[in-house]
């Protein structure tokens, strides 16, 4: 169980986005790990297992809590933005993926952070998530498409060289 630790952790931080967050997020899914062991069944992967509570974790604590969007902050992040030096383009584009991400629907969200971060199989996402193989595929696809689309817009170059 320990060695999945390092992986629940990535998943959560690309799910939360905070690291104090993510580790609190872990460490429940830990905790209910170690009192449900014995529904594990021996044999079955404990990854997918581990990531199955994580995420039903983590949907259990979205919808106990509301999201706001700070306007002023995003203002401020904007301005911030536009006076960056050329240099520093490559937080820009991490940025911007992570934004994108941010804007993708959360079934789509998660499938592409449980295969693209975390390296699970198609099959093992279909058992965290508790859908289909087919439907990870196809929300799969959908969701690369939508990032495509995202990602392509805010590639419009935000700082301009002058020579």
């Amino acid at each position: 169980m320990l060695v999945e630790i390092p992986h629940l952790r990535r998943y959560a931080l690309a799910l939360l986005r905070e690291s104090d967050a993510a580790d609190d997020l872990v460490q429940d899914c830990i905790q209910r790990a170690l009192s449900k062991l014995h529904l594990f069944q021996a044999g079955t992967n404990m990854r997918a297992w581990l990531m199955t509570i994580l995420h039903n974790l983590h949907i259990q604590q979205a919808r106990s809590r509301s999201r706001a969007i700070d306007d002023v902050a995003l203002e401020q992040d904007m301005e911030n933005r536009a006076s960056m030096p050329p240099d520093q383009e490559d937080g820009l584009n991490v940025r911007d993926l992570s934004r994108a991400l941010d804007a993708l629907e959360d079934q789509h969200r998660e499938i592409i952070l449980l295969i693209g971060l975390s390296g699970l199989s198609y099959k093992q996402t279909a058992e965290v998530l508790e859908i289909p193989v087919g439907t990870v595929m196809s929300r799969l696809a959908r969701g690369r498409e939508r990032l495509r689309v995202l990602m392509s817009e805010g590639a419009t170059p935000t700082l301009r060289r002058v020579k």
